[in-house]
């Protein structure tokens, strides 16, 4: 009797899905890691768990397709949060440190106060979601600035033809914040405070891996 009641709860634990993020070593690592950073001062409590873990089961997984070139280093942006509010967090992984935290504009084709639309369509002035890596830094005419490459086919894969970068903007700054009630827009960038952006760009530059995100990314609901 025994034996056989062992049997049955041996066929219905093989019969069980794996648990979410577990089932590779990208996952494990990823879960590894969120603990880690999870107790870490300036980042707990900051970046919700959720948005978090994705960005991290991300983040190994394209480190092992190769198509990150830079370890260590993950940005993480929030759209779920208003432009009012700390949503860039760069962070070292390795260390389990909390680099930089602060404003960042999104594209005034998202929305005002909130972005809420997305899409990865030229003219469209809207930000676009999911992974990028970072690529070189360049001149231009929002002076020095850091070309993204999307990563994500038909969420993201055309903003290096749409020239979505990140670069400093004069009107992301808590003054801006005081006179008008929200950051101002871009024309889909995300945009950093003139204050920042320098060591940001710094900080994430050649190869390293973006990822931004809004909880209609899992629905899969931008244009």
């Amino acid at each position: 009797m025994i034996r056989l009641l062992f049997s049955a709860f041996l066929l219905i634990f093989l019969a069980l899905p794996p648990k979410a993020g577990a089932a590779t070593p990208q996952g494990s690592a990823a879960n590894t890691t969120l603990i880690t950073l999870l107790n870490t001062p300036g980042i707990k409590g900051a970046i919700p768990t959720k948005v978090l873990r994705k960005a991290l089961e991300g983040y190994y997984a394209l480190l092992e397709q190769g198509r990150v070139a830079r370890k260590g280093i993950l940005t993480v942006i929030d759209f779920n949060r208003p432009s009012v509010d700390r949503r860039i967090f760069v962070l070292d992984i390795e260390k389990g440190e909390l680099l930089h935290s602060g404003l960042v504009a999104h594209g005034m084709g998202s929305g005002e106060g909130m972005a809420e639309r997305f899409s990865n369509i030229p003219g469209s002035h809207q930000s676009s979601l999911g992974f990028y890596s970072t690529g070189a830094t360049y001149q231009g005419s929002h002076g020095y600035s850091l070309r993204l490459q999307g990563l994500d086919p038909g969420i993201n894969d055309n903003a290096a033809m749409r020239s979505i970068v990140i670069h400093g903007a004069e009107y992301v700054s808590d003054d801006f914040i005081r006179k008008h009630g929200r950051l101002g827009r871009s024309h889909g960038c995300p945009a950093l405070s003139f204050s920042s952006f320098q060591q940001v760009i710094d900080l994430i530059k050649g190869g390293s891996c973006l990822f931004i995100y809004q909880d209609v990314l899992d629905a899969k609901q931008v244009s």
